[in-house]
């Protein structure tokens, strides 16, 4: 039996009659596109986080992007964010025609190091991007000292934190305006593509409405900065809705698999174990460890039939598709030093006890021998 980092048969098993009464719903509707259950998607997501105002959209990476334009970054301008993430919050970034500019992470949660956001302010920086990584939030009260200062707008990338809370605040109610992504191995994951924004306020919503729909207000009439056609699927929505409402105890599974991780591992010296930040209730979208010889314990693992992965293994700043902007090998040295160390074990809610169980085993003899 071969173990890999996520799976969603097991969820779907267990599921499956919600979600097919899900599709159902929609095709027997009459409304295909940006109908009843967008609506009621959109409304719902927003009250489960405190938050005035949701726009649905196609996929995390226009939420991001859709989010950006909506506060008002455009060409010439700079955003601050970190290069330990997935490569999508950049190419957002880059999609508006902003500059991306990176600050380094914490070595203890691999976060934004908020005590590096003063320096990287220049005159053409425009909004703060903080990723709230692997399932817990960055520090926003520092990050919205920075933005209070410098007149700056806040855009959370919360596209691996749904649940997850800060100070007892819900992750994407803590600034201008947040982006979710919904891609199924998410903590709240669709089955294809998803994304939203959230945001308390009433002309950054209006944006968005125009943003997602060709910047249309009315049919066929684009007024303002033309945009995108990135509406979320109805079939999507509906399934989101069902899921939604699942959304707590899909938290508690990934804590419950989380904590007999720190059991079955907790006494390796060498095995570095996630570690939550002040004030965060962390929910686990993925469960990341660090070893020195991380390379090495991933190839003694595969006779055990264990497939680990590694988020991410190449920090953005370091590919050749960001080489124009000229940030240069060793400047991160935080990023580039956790990008070959760090590695995710198996993390879904669903995930069989067994399975876990061979994972510790498998990881406990291999770390005895590298």
């Amino acid at each position: 039996m071969t173990t890999y980092v996520w799976d969603y048969l097991p969820e779907y098993e267990s599921e499956r009659a919600d979600l097919l009464d899900a599709v159902d719903t929609v095709f027997s509707s009459g409304r295909l596109v940006l109908g009843k259950s967008v609506r009621g998607f959109e409304e719902e997501f927003a009250a489960y986080h405190g938050v005035a105002h949701c726009v649905g959209v196609d996929n995390g990476t226009n939420a991001v992007k859709l989010g950006l334009q909506a506060l008002g970054v455009g060409p010439g301008d700079e955003v601050i964010t970190v290069s330990n993430t997935a490569a999508p919050t950049v190419l957002a970034i880059d999609g508006t025609g902003a500059t991306p500019v990176f600050v380094d992470v914490r070595e203890e949660d691999f976060l934004m190091d908020t005590a590096r956001l003063e320096a990287a302010v220049t005159p053409r920086t425009k909004a703060i991007l903080p990723v709230h990584l692997y399932g817990q939030c960055v520090d926003m009260a520092a990050v919205e000292a920075v933005a209070a200062r410098h007149g700056l707008r806040v855009l959370e990338d919360c596209a691996q934190a749904h649940g997850a809370r800060h100070h007892g605040r819900p992750a994407g109610a803590l600034s201008d305006a947040a982006a979710f992504s919904f891609y199924p191995t998410k903590v709240l994951g669709a089955y294809g593509d998803g994304g939203a924004v959230l945001t308390a306020d009433e002309e950054t919503e209006r944006r968005l409405r125009r943003l997602r729909y060709y910047g249309m207000e009315e049919r066929y009439y684009v007024v303002g900065t033309p945009g995108h056609n990135s509406r979320l699927d109805e079939v999507q929505a509906e399934i989101l809705r069902r899921k939604l409402t699942r959304l707590d105890a899909y938290v508690a599974g990934r804590r419950a698999v989380a904590a007999r991780y720190e059991e079955g591992l907790g006494d390796l010296a060498e095995l570095v174990l996630p570690r939550t930040g002040a004030g965060n209730e962390h929910v686990y979208y993925v469960y990341v460890v660090r070893h020195p010889r991380r390379d090495a314990v991933l190839e003694a693992l595969k006779p055990h039939g264990i497939h680990l992965n590694i988020s991410y293994p190449w920090p953005v700043h370091t590919m050749t598709g960001f080489r124009h902007l000229g940030v240069p090998a060793g400047s991160l040295p935080v990023t580039e030093r956790l990008a070959g160390e760090i590695f995710s074990l198996p993390m879904y809610p669903s995930l069989p006890r067994d399975v876990q169980d061979r994972t510790i085993e498998a990881l406990r003899e291999v770390l005895a021998s590298v």
